[in-house]
């Protein structure tokens, strides 16, 4: 069963403690569901690996839109990643979902990837949204507003390992890249020297 809609209150607190606590919650997409198994934290100031730091147009998205509103752009003209929108006055910035441990709806997810293996069918952020069909239509689209297109809270308590960012070239030293521990999911394994743990339920 699903649990309860991840509420507004929850994107309205900085980027680092929503990324660590989105890890264990489900996202539920038009039947499709699966656990959270991997995110990375970007903030809206002082991240030369966030969107804002070049770009105007995040600049703009961040001051339009309400916390909890999909961010989901094309990465090197391929791939549609999924973001959410967290906002607080500790700091405003993105959650990118990275992986997710699909549970629901596989065989559709499959026919959308064309492949069978359930461990490969979302360990990235790009193969996530083929398998979830998200894309363009997507973008700035309120998570808090439609139940069959969201995320919902965990249930139960999960291990949270701290990692290094992962597909950047700038501020990739920052341990902003939260997994849940021991998962088969991953879209990589750690990589960072000494990543820290953690339980949050």
């Amino acid at each position: 069963m699903l649990g309860i809609p991840l509420s507004r209150e929850f994107y309205e607190r900085p980027p680092l403690v929503c990324a660590r606590e989105l890890i264990g919650c489900e996202l539920f997409w038009r039947g499709c569901r699966g656990r959270i198994v991997e995110t990375e934290a970007y903030a809206e100031f002082g991240d030369e690996a966030c969107h804002t730091f070049l770009r105007k147009t995040a600049r703009d998205f961040i001051a339009g839109h309400p916390p909890g509103a999909a961010y989901v752009y094309q990465n090197y003209g391929i791939h549609w990643l999924l973001n959410v929108l967290v906002k607080s006055r500790e700091g405003n910035g993105f959650v990118l979902i990275r992986a997710v441990e699909p549970t629901h709806g596989l065989e559709e997810m499959s026919k959308r990837r064309g492949l069978e293996s359930a461990r490969d069918l979302c360990s990235g952020p790009g193969k996530l949204t083929v398998a979830f069909g998200v894309g363009r239509n997507e973008h700035g689209f309120d998570l808090c507003h439609d139940p069959a297109r969201t995320f919902y809270c965990r249930s139960g308590q999960v291990e949270v390992q701290t990692d290094v960012r992962i597909g950047i070239s700038k501020a990739a030293h920052l341990p902003w890249r939260f997994l849940e521990r021991d998962s088969l999911f991953l879209s990589r394994k750690p990589i960072g020297t000494s990543p820290r743990t953690g339980s949050v339920s």
